[in-house]
């Protein structure tokens, strides 16, 4: 996590400094505050990986020296098709529509969340199809 620490709080410490830049010489308020943000959005991450790659053993990605043989390992299994995450999507998208087009967009999208979520987990704990 040494690497992912270092990449991210690199890129944060670049937007600060594009946005001190930035901020001063446009004088223009937006484009700052959103350079401001995603510094931010670098040194959260980054500081919360610093914290950690500092209090764990070192992985084979951090390790100079390492071998393809040394990083290998058992790959797990994947977990199979699911209807659910599309179900998901799709019950979000309409509570977004209902924003825009009405809020009765609001029932169906909801009853789709709810759907999806009840049958994701139910999925989850049983294994396999639902």
């Amino acid at each position: 996590m040494k690497v992912e620490a270092k990449m991210l709080l690199g890129l944060g410490l670049f937007f600060g400094i594009m946005c001190a830049v930035y901020w001063n010489w446009s004088l223009e308020n937006a484009g700052g505050v959103m350079m401001f943000a995603g510094m931010l959005l670098c040194f959260l991450p980054g500081s919360y990986y610093y914290f950690w790659s500092r209090r764990m053993k070192a992985r084979p990605e951090d390790d100079p020296n390492a071998t393809q043989a040394s990083g290998a390992g058992v790959v797990g299994s994947f977990p199979g098709t699911s209807i659910w995450p599309f179900t998901l999507g799709m019950g979000a998208f309409l509570v977004v529509l209902a924003l825009v087009f009405g809020i009765w967009f609001l029932v169906p999208g909801l009853g789709l969340v709810a759907w999806a979520m009840l049958g994701g987990t139910a999925e989850g704990r049983r294994g396999g199809k639902v």
